[in-house]
């Protein structure tokens, strides 16, 4: 459960920088090495909470991380090796199949990207940007977002890989094939029981799992230009994001922290995911070259300080 992040810049022998090493150790719930597969990755963060999500609980799983460190890859996988979102999916209707004859149930999902702060379908591309809104009971909808009700998860691993192929992806030095904005999958689970006693009880589980864009430094990408404004708009968000956790963890303590959901579209979209009804999991990816030493400890120290929120579920 520890990860231990040795400096590299360390020299043995440099007498003035002895008491000043930068090596740190963290403690997580979970640690996994390059040995890992997605089977275990997904048993030991994801598998628990779907129990959650069927008995009308939220959940929320983040991949977060520097660029090029496997983010996609821990959500969407490939064919042969599938990520959290099928594999979750696949356990959700299966446990919802075994409750059928009790329960009537609909699932709904939609698939959206947040790319410069405006929220694009994945699915319905062509419908442009769409808008926030605040229903009456202050729960967030998006306007004219398409979604699609299915129970066969084959069929949203077609809609799930045929999104994807939608994302904003561009080359940058760091990596050829780099997410450039967040994408976030929406799965609603709504459930009527069948005894007509309590036929008017409905229970509602949200499920979001979003695969966040690198967190970066143009330094390390080499972005000019376009690519260079999309950084700055990826990196605000994630500080809106960074700053609402920040806020959440601090609730405890000495002096009440206003918690600002407003700052970015994406936090604004994760409001009740962070600060609500709901379990969260964070899967925080970090690449093991020296070079990146700078990014993989701040990435750490901001995985770190989302283990303290405690939220009232």
């Amino acid at each position: 459960q520890r990860v231990v992040l040795m400096d590299p810049s360390e020299d043995p022998d440099d007498i003035l920088r002895a008491n000043r090493s930068r090596e740190k150790t963290f403690v997580f719930d979970m640690v996994f090495d390059h040995r890992a597969t997605q089977e275990e990755v997904y048993v030991s963060t994801t598998k628990s909470l779907i129990g959650g999500v069927i008995s009308g609980y939220n959940a929320t799983i983040f991949a977060y991380g520097p660029t090029g460190t496997g983010k996609t890859y821990t959500m969407l996988g490939t064919d042969c090796e599938p990520g959290i979102c099928i594999r979750t999916l696949d356990d959700l209707f299966k446990a919802l199949e075994a409750n059928a004859a009790e329960m009537d149930y609909t699932v709904s999902m939609s698939y959206l990207e947040i790319y410069n702060e405006v929220i694009r379908d994945l699915l319905n591309p062509s419908s442009g940007f769409l808008d926030l809104r605040e229903d009456s009971r202050g729960s967030i909808q998006i306007a004219g977002i398409t979604e699609v009700s299915t129970t066969n998860a084959q069929e949203i691993m077609q809609l799930l890989t045929k999104g994807n192929k939608q994302r904003t992806q561009e080359p940058t030095a760091a990596n050829k094939t780099s997410s450039r904005s967040h994408a976030v999958l929406q799965v609603t689970v709504t459930q009527k029981s069948r005894r007509k006693a309590i036929g008017k009880e409905m229970r509602i589980g949200k499920l979001f799992m979003v695969d966040l864009a690198g967190s970066e430094r143009a330094a390390q990408t080499q972005n000019r230009g376009k690519r260079m404004k999309e950084g700055a708009h990826i990196n605000r968000s994630l500080l809106a994001l960074a700053n609402c956790i920040n806020a959440l963890s601090e609730k405890g303590g000495s002096r009440a922290q206003f918690v600002n959901f407003r700052d970015s579209k994406l936090t604004r979209l994760l409001k009740d995911s962070l600060g609500g009804n709901s379990r969260t999991v964070m899967i925080a990816h970090i690449s093991p070259a020296s070079t990146s030493f700078e990014e993989s400890r701040m990435t750490l120290i901001y995985a770190y300080r989302a283990k303290n929120i405690k939220t009232q579920v």
